[in-house]
């Protein structure tokens, strides 16, 4: 593994690091690493589409003060990692199994550092719950956690089939690339204001965020193309039509969810064997930045929760 930069902004523990991953297509990814002076096993935190590393510092800090090494990604596509298309705005992937890609490699690299074998647990946010539910099927996992999992997208029920059929027609007409109606370069965080975001009801939380990506706008994604809409349709529907993993699984969902579907969320956990859903009143779609009450909320019952299945 080669040293990857890790920006100070992202406000993270002690003794992080990152690094560059090649993928087995070729590709080459980031991770971010805190580890725990005295581990009692290592998450695996899977961030959501537009996202990077360092949004998630401050949370690494809590899980790390909690006893959990914190591994989390630069997807394919955004962050630092590489981009597919020459507008690198447009947040794209050729197939959504070439997420898979990027877990592998990220799971590698943790054996590399974890200095010996620790029990692994997983979590998931909006897109990251999609590639996190699709490899908790594969990887040795105690427990899965997730925050707002992109099980669905929140479209208006008359605009539904139009987006299926215009995403599916769009690689054959040649118009993978553009963006998905609706969506436009710039990233939401520095487009939208404050008032009535779909993100966070904590200003200051919006402020990291914003702050995070004035400084390094290298990091910034903006809308997804058709095609990533198209992929991204298609294997939600596989994953809601799949058996859910054996494995515990804890999920919050914020009770003004504006950005996943809601009713796919509680229908993939409605047929979870001993899953639990946690809906915090009024909050919004980052869980993890969301007001201190929500997100401290969040952060200990995961660990309680973690704990409780390695004990």
């Amino acid at each position: 593994m080669e040293e990857a930069p890790l920006y100070d902004e992202a406000d993270g523990p002690e003794g992080g690091r990152a690094f560059w991953l090649t993928c087995s297509d070729g590709v080459r990814v980031r991770m971010g690493w805190w580890p725990a002076e005295t581990a009692r096993g290592t998450i695996l935190f899977f961030p959501g589409r537009t996202e990077y590393v360092e949004k998630y510092g401050r949370a690494a800090r809590a899980y790390v003060a909690g006893g959990w090494n914190f591994a989390a990604m630069d997807w394919r596509g955004q962050g630092l990692a590489d981009r597919a298309l020459p507008d690198p705005a447009t947040g794209h992937v050729n197939q959504f199994d070439d997420y898979q890609r990027d877990v592998d490699a990220m799971v590698e690299a943790v054996a590399a550092l974890e200095g010996g074998p620790l029990p692994r647990v997983l979590i998931g946010h909006s897109m990251g719950g999609c590639i996190g539910l699709r490899a908790a099927g594969r990887l040795d996992l105690a427990a899965v956690a997730f925050s707002a999992p992109m099980w669905g997208i929140k479209f208006h029920p008359a605009v539904k089939p139009a987006a299926w059929v215009l995403s599916a027609l769009s690689r054959p007409l040649g118009m993978g690339a553009r963006y998905a109606p609706g969506t436009v370069p710039e990233t939401y965080a520095l487009a939208a204001q404050f008032a009535d975001n779909m993100l966070t009801r904590d200003e200051e939380m919006w402020l990291y965020m914003r702050a995070q990506l004035t400084a390094h706008p290298e990091l910034a994604l903006g809308g997804p193309s058709l095609h990533w809409l198209n992929r991204a349709l298609v294997e939600m529907r596989a994953l809601l039509r799949a058996p859910a993993p054996d494995l515990p699984c804890l999920t919050y969902l914020g009770g003004n969810e504006r950005i996943v579907d809601p009713e796919a969320v509680r229908l993939r956990i409605s047929t979870w064997p001993g899953a639990e859903l946690v809906e915090p009143e009024g909050a919004e779609h980052e869980i993890l930045m969301e007001t201190p009450e929500v997100r401290n909320d969040f952060i200990s019952r995961t660990l309680a929760f973690f704990d409780a299945q390695i004990a």
